[in-house]
């Protein structure tokens, strides 16, 4: 199932019926839309301005999402354990256990480019193994 949020222009105009005296049914049917989604806009925003309840709908945009867990502290921290030459898993396992940052995220951190550090501090995985001859 898909929506589609109201538009500038849409917010604008329902400000316009409102001004005209026109019910929730007769805005929705003109603008195409289901009279419980324009019952809802002017519910969130009481005495309707389209300009303020534009600015806050992108405000409440802004806030929805998931949270970084990244701050400057902690990259610079991660930083320097792999100047020590540890590797991202002992980073995670043993200064961020408690909060649970995992060392797939402190890679993803590295690959962002986020933590600032080349992939040569980053750890070899596995045995390195001798070229075959052919």
């Amino acid at each position: 199932m898909s929506y589609v949020h109201l538009t500038t222009s849409e917010r604008v105009k329902i400000e316009t019926y409102l001004e005209l005296g026109f019910s929730v049914r007769k805005i929705a049917g003109r603008l195409g839309r289901q009279p419980s989604t324009i019952s809802r806009e002017l519910k969130r925003n009481p005495h309707y301005d389209s300009s303020h309840a534009d600015q806050r709908y992108v405000e409440r945009k802004k806030k929805c999402g998931a949270r970084t867990k990244f701050t400057l502290e902690k990259g610079v921290r991660i930083l320097e354990k792999l100047r020590e030459t540890w590797s991202p898993e002992q980073i995670a396992g043993r200064l961020f256990q408690e909060e649970g940052l995992s060392f797939k995220t402190i890679y993803r951190w590295i690959y962002m480019g986020l933590v600032e550090a080349d992939s040569g501090l980053l750890r070899q995985k596995g045995k390195r193994q001798k070229p075959r001859e052919t």
